[in-house]
């Protein structure tokens, strides 16, 4: 059975041999910043487009890139031939590195970088044809304060509380509220609605990880002449919607069909959704060789 690999700073390791520093303040504090992705046929999908992000995430937390992102890139394809043959899920990681025990960022020393390659787990092929399940939650999280807004920094209890709530209601994922009352974003994904034909996503704004598929299904959106608002939506917006949808690297696109306990539309994925996730398909298709 297919375990995976792991990459420390340029040395490959198997998964349960990987180790990091106590003191590595990624361990300590979350003071990091991470990317996800995942392959298709073995090939990575917006690989550039996810470590130029994780560039701009380290610069706007004032964590030094330790290595190129070309080397990054490098060091991924090497960790993805160790791990072998299969479909991983690829996970990289820049830490701040090691220190005292100070919040102190100033005292750390050498940014750590990991690469994990792990099997990939799809979620079910039932939440695509009958859809999924979202709650309307408050989180208050790292990147809520305007000065990380944007960065994928790795601090996400916020997030990860937000999911356990989701689930102990019974619904699949977190759709987080701002301090407006506005919808923001998923705890792991960027929100879409339909309504009368026009697609519909909050604006970038503090909060919100404009996300990387997110942006492909925007270009899908732009080459099959499709109507798109990025704008203030509030809760009403998703209860009222025709159609709606959440993205992210590991869902691709995934339908919504209740929100809150409420039906949205007629309670099944829509055309709007369903052609989308068929053009985003199409994206990764043109982009990795790969038959999806």
């Amino acid at each position: 059975m297919a375990t995976g690999k792991v990459c420390i700073d340029g040395e490959i390791v198997d998964t349960a041999e990987a180790r990091v520093p106590v003191l590595d303040r990624g361990f300590l504090y979350g003071d990091s910043v991470f990317e996800v992705y995942r392959t298709y046929g073995g090939v990575p999908f917006a690989e550039k487009e996810h470590l130029e992000r994780l560039s701009r995430s380290a610069d706007c937390l004032m964590i030094s890139m330790p290595v190129s992102i070309d080397a990054l890139a490098s060091e991924v394809r090497a960790t993805l031939a160790a791990a072998g043959e299969g479909e991983w899920y690829v996970r990289v990681m820049i830490t701040r590195g090691t220190g005292p025990l100070t919040y102190d960022p100033t005292t750390a020393s050498s940014p750590l970088r990991v690469i994990i390659v792990a099997p990939i787990t799809p979620y079910p092929r039932e939440l695509y044809e009958h859809g999924a399940s979202v709650v309307l939650l408050n989180a208050s999280r790292p990147t809520d304060d305007a000065r990380a807004a944007g960065a994928k920094a790795s601090n996400y209890l916020a997030n990860l509380l937000a999911v356990h709530e989701a689930k102990q209601k019974g619904a699949q994922e977190a759709i987080v509220l701002g301090r407006r009352g506005q919808l923001l974003e998923g705890a792991s994904s960027n929100l879409f609605v339909v309504k009368d034909g026009v697609i519909r996503t909050p604006k970038p704004e503090p909060g919100i990880l404009v996300g990387i598929t997110r942006a492909t299904v925007l270009e899908v959106c732009a080459r099959e002449g499709l109507t798109v608002e990025e704008t203030e939506l509030h809760p009403p917006d998703l209860y009222d919607a025709d159609e709606a949808f959440i993205t992210s690297s590991i869902r691709e696109v995934m339908p919504v069909v209740v929100a809150d306990g409420r039906s949205i539309g007629d309670g099944t994925p829509g055309p709007l959704t369903k052609r989308l996730r068929r053009g985003y398909l199409g994206a990764v298709a043109a982009g990795t060789g790969a038959a999806v």
